[in-house]
């Protein structure tokens, strides 16, 4: 099981690091939005507002489980609000491009029309694993550092049938659930921002003899609150247009006491599955 606080760390100075990208992250390679976390944490390292306000990234190549170099450089470091760039490159290839937003908290226009949508709480809920009739396969370390509880789970099993393009499921980091460092507590968010895309997308769809995965081109999210107070995440997402090989996915992420936390989007390549023999 891997730790996202401890995966996402960084050792340098003077906006040059560098980390060794953890596998136990893999999906078909380094999860996008472990790798979105690791440009979050970088622009940390350098911010002096602790507050960040948004990050949009781009995937460039695929990266390896290896070491990586991570370079952050600040474009603006204003009172109110600073701006950082962050280059990620494996053995001088580039693998990552983001920008990163930080802003003060300070006194401003209020107001809140957001509704999280009713559902049962986690603690009424079981995990996928609960229902789950299939195989694991062992190779896919993503999922064990993320618990679950379906809210709907006739989706999981029924291979052969079509549900709406969305997904509506509770998230829990483990074994650590919250952080205290605010660019690490946010790296959730990200993580669930770039990742849900594709599974959501895919409901619509009969999964069985599926030749294509999905593989992520990008990632932007918007942070709106603290979320260090809120173990359990509401992913709500949504994937309202696939055509032409390029899917698009967008979502919000809420507290269990029913506070919008950040929102955000994606969007996915579609590719052969290299997993499947293809004629």
């Amino acid at each position: 099981m891997g730790d996202l606080e401890r995966d996402t760390r960084l050792s340098g100075e003077n906006g040059r690091y560098t980390i060794t990208l953890s596998d136990e992250w893999r999906l078909l390679g380094p999860n996008g939005g472990y790798m979105a976390a690791v440009a979050l944490r970088a622009a940390g390292m350098e911010a002096t507002i602790r507050r960040p306000a948004s990050i949009s990234c781009h995937f460039i190549s695929q990266a390896k489980f290896a070491s990586a170099d991570v370079v952050v450089t600040a474009h603006q470091k204003g009172r109110r609000a600073e701006s950082f760039h962050v280059a990620m490159s494996q053995e001088g290839r580039p693998v990552l491009q983001a920008i990163v937003r930080t802003a003060i908290a300070g006194p401003g226009v209020e107001h809140d029309v957001t509704g999280m949508p009713e559902v049962p709480p986690p603690s009424a809920l079981k995990s996928f694993l609960d229902h789950w009739d299939g195989p694991l396969d062992d190779t896919i370390t993503f999922w064990q550092n993320i618990d679950s509880r379906i809210i709907y789970p006739e989706r999981i099993n029924e291979m052969e049938k079509t549900f709406p393009p969305n997904l509506l499921e509770w998230y829990h980091f483990q074994p650590t659930a919250t952080f205290d460092d605010p660019f690490a507590d946010a790296c959730r968010m990200v993580i669930l921002m770039d990742t849900f895309t594709w599974p959501a997308a895919s409901n619509a769809h009969p999964r069985e003899n599926r030749t294509i995965i999905g593989v992520n081109l990008d990632v932007a999210v918007w942070f709106h609150r603290s979320a260090k107070d809120a173990p359990w995440l509401l992913c709500d997402y949504e994937s309202p247009i696939a055509e032409s090989g390029l899917v698009s996915g967008h979502g919000r992420v809420w507290s269990e006491d029913g506070r919008l936390l950040a929102s955000g989007g994606a969007q996915v390549l579609c590719i052969p599955d290299p997993r499947v023999n293809q004629p």
